[in-house]
């Protein structure tokens, strides 16, 4: 075992839960650690149920795009746990990392704390180390409750779609749940959002009343469309012309506007060029296309994977599946327990032609392929495998598209494959 993997299990080793929301633990070690939080460049602090990570990439890159250096915290991570902090534009190595995981543990001095919390911890020290001219933290989980919410006012707050998902922590309804992500709206900041349910929309509008900020809202204070193969942006500053979003999906329009919005009320001034950085975005296992893994299927055939895995997420990829039409589309699912797996599947199966269940070997918390399958009506095929699936797809001779979606630890797994070759 590595020193790294060594300072990892004994922090899981430091609380009896995963995840245990609560600001406590983290502010006591913040503040032994001479509050790193308190030391960054202007935040953008980026909440929601589909979207943050994506919106959080948009934001990346028209920032570059204007030659600032960004410091990023992102989770989960999908092959190793670097990919959530770039510090200063760049993935943090193995050894810094191990160090200031070290450094941060011995501060800590076994007192209970979760493993995100070190984590969250570790970034601000990174950020609070370094100099760059802009922070952008993604949500954990909630917001109001989540360790990055520990940090002073932020330049903007951006939260995107808000749909049901980990009722667990963050409540049943979509009320509730709107109310946990309204937590990141602060007095003094700006605080954008897309388009929302009524019920969702009414409580961050009550949220921003409430700490005398102004919510900006998609379709009302600013404006995004598809146009002429790229994207027409307008606010109360102006119109932007832009690029395609990099990321591919119509759903990426509403995520780059958002993106765009938090930049042009944070105040920072980015010149208008900037913005079209939005065309250089990346993020995996967003609507990814693989090229590797889909060596193993027929001439003409291509391989997408998708992280999406809850009913919102669902609906994203259906209204891609309608955009598909021109040729046959296999979906290849696997999913994790606490998932809803039949509001997912609910949209998507009308528009497929066929199902296969997967659970990889160490795919965390898998859902079994039986109630995969359940969940489909029976529609479903099992697997088990990814491989096996693709294997089993019939070859009719008709170019066709698979998509395999459904898990975030699914598509980890899958990239690790796919990052082999």
């Amino acid at each position: 075992m590595s020193r790294f993997d060594a300072v990892v299990e004994r922090l899981h080793a430091l609380h009896p839960r995963l995840i245990d929301l609560s600001l406590g633990r983290l502010q006591r070690l913040l503040g032994q650690l001479d509050h790193p939080e308190c030391r960054l460049p202007p935040v953008i602090h980026v909440a929601g149920t589909n979207g943050k990570g994506s919106t959080t990439a948009f934001l990346r890159a028209i920032a570059e795009a204007s030659g600032l250096h960004a410091h990023v915290y992102t989770s989960p991570h999908l092959v190793r746990l670097n990919e959530r902090f770039r510090v200063a534009g760049e993935l943090v190595s193995d050894e810094t990392l191990t160090a200031t995981l070290a450094e941060i543990e011995a501060v800590n001095a076994g007192a209970e704390i979760t493993v995100f919390e070190v984590l969250t911890a570790a970034a601000f020290v990174l950020f609070a180390r370094n100099p760059a001219e802009i922070c952008l933290l993604e949500v954990g989980l909630g917001g109001r409750f989540d360790a990055t919410n520990v940090i002073p006012t932020p330049a903007a707050a951006a939260i995107t779609s808000i749909s049901i998902d980990h009722q667990d922590f963050l409540g049943d309804t979509l009320a509730q749940i709107a109310g946990e992500k309204a937590g990141i709206i602060k007095p003094g900041a700006p605080a954008i959002t897309g388009h929302q349910m009524p019920e969702a929309a009414a409580v961050l509008e009550a949220a921003a009343i409430e700490c005398g900020t102004r919510l900006h809202v998609l379709g009302r204070d600013f404006h995004a469309e598809a146009h002429d193969g790229g994207l027409c942006f307008t606010d109360d500053q102006g119109t932007l012309i832009l690029p395609a979003p990099g990321l591919i999906g119509a759903h990426q329009v509403e995520n780059a506007a958002i993106a765009i919005a938090a930049l042009r009320q944070s105040g920072l001034g980015l010149p208008d060029a900037a913005y079209a950085g939005i065309a250089g975005a990346e993020w995996p296992a967003r609507l990814q296309r693989l090229r590797r893994l889909a060596g193993t299927l027929p001439a003409g055939w291509e391989l997408w994977l998708d992280g999406g895995h809850n009913p919102g997420a669902g609906l994203i990829l259906a209204e891609q599946a309608r955009r598909w039409a021109d040729r046959p589309l296999h979906l290849v699912v696997g999913m994790k327990q606490s998932k809803d797996a039949a509001e997912f599947l609910r949209p998507l199966l009308p528009l497929v032609t066929s199902v296969t269940a997967v659970s990889e070997p160490g795919q965390h918390l898998a859902l079994p392929v039986e109630a995969i399958i359940a969940a489909s009506g029976g529609m479903a095929r099992p697997g088990p495998t990814v491989a096996a699936a693709l294997a089993s797809l019939k070859r009719d001779g008709v170019p066709a598209r698979v998509l395999i979606c459904g898990s975030l630890y699914l598509a980890g797994l899958v990239l690790e494959a796919e990052e082999a070759g």
